[in-house]
């Protein structure tokens, strides 16, 4: 019999991505970007949290806002493969499912109080672009979650850095410290569509309040533009 069950959101990520273009595509891929788990009025409140201070790494479960569509495909394009091949979507993470839900896991950085929003968590390594809604949190546990022998398919080694970064110093100079190796590292990553290799188009995606625009030839990306001020 066919069911259908309705979620909260519990809490909302603060990340330095307006948009999901630029994102990671994988959690853990890049450990030095930074972000806040703010939860919503109605689940702040700290017993929730307790004994969370005693795990380093988190389960997100969250929902891809900005990908919902009506209806499905059972094949879609991994960007791991070019976007040559379709494989079926429950072999693959793309967030075109039939319930678009994701699971990150991420490094525990501490548990804040703030003024605004009462306690929150401070998270790295995060693959959400700012705003998402997390359906729950969970510990991640090394011995149930951490499976060695485990194949990875298509995706058994991560994706990693591919590109040289070139970036002039009076540009570098417009990010703020704390936020030039995440940067560099997101990046490195390759953001741009796996399908598209223009070396004369000129990309561009916000960070941080900062909106970045950067080009790509062969395997070297040149930033060409900052601009704004985090």
């Amino acid at each position: 019999m066919p069911q259908e069950f309705s979620m909260k959101t519990i809490a909302r990520i603060h990340s330095d991505f307006p948009e999901k273009f630029g994102v990671p595509r994988q959690s853990g891929l890049v450990e030095s970007l930074e972000a806040l788990v703010v939860f919503e009025p109605e689940y702040r409140n700290p017993a929730a949290l307790r004994g969370l201070e005693g795990f380093s790494h988190l389960w997100l479960l969250w929902v891809f806002d900005r990908a919902v569509r009506e209806g499905w495909s059972p094949t879609v394009r991994p960007p791991r493969l070019g976007g040559n091949a379709r494989l079926g979507v429950f072999a693959t993470r793309s967030p075109f499912r039939p319930n678009p839900v994701a699971l990150s896991a991420v490094a525990l950085a501490g548990i804040e109080e703030t003024e605004a929003w009462g306690t929150a968590l401070r998270v790295r390594g995060a693959d959400l672009a700012d705003g998402t809604p997390i359906l729950d949190i969970k510990p991640y546990l090394p011995y149930a979650d951490c499976r060695p022998e485990a194949s990875g398919g298509f995706a058994a080694v991560p994706a990693g850095e591919t590109l040289e970064v070139v970036f002039p110093p009076e540009l570098l100079e417009r990010v703020p410290p704390e936020r030039r190796e995440p940067l560099r590292a997101v990046l490195a990553l390759d953001p741009r569509p796996r399908y598209q290799e223009d070396p004369e188009r000129v990309y561009g995606f916000g960070f941080a309040g900062l909106e970045v625009r950067f080009s790509v030839e062969g395997r070297t990306l040149r930033v060409r533009e900052i601009e704004g001020r985090a």
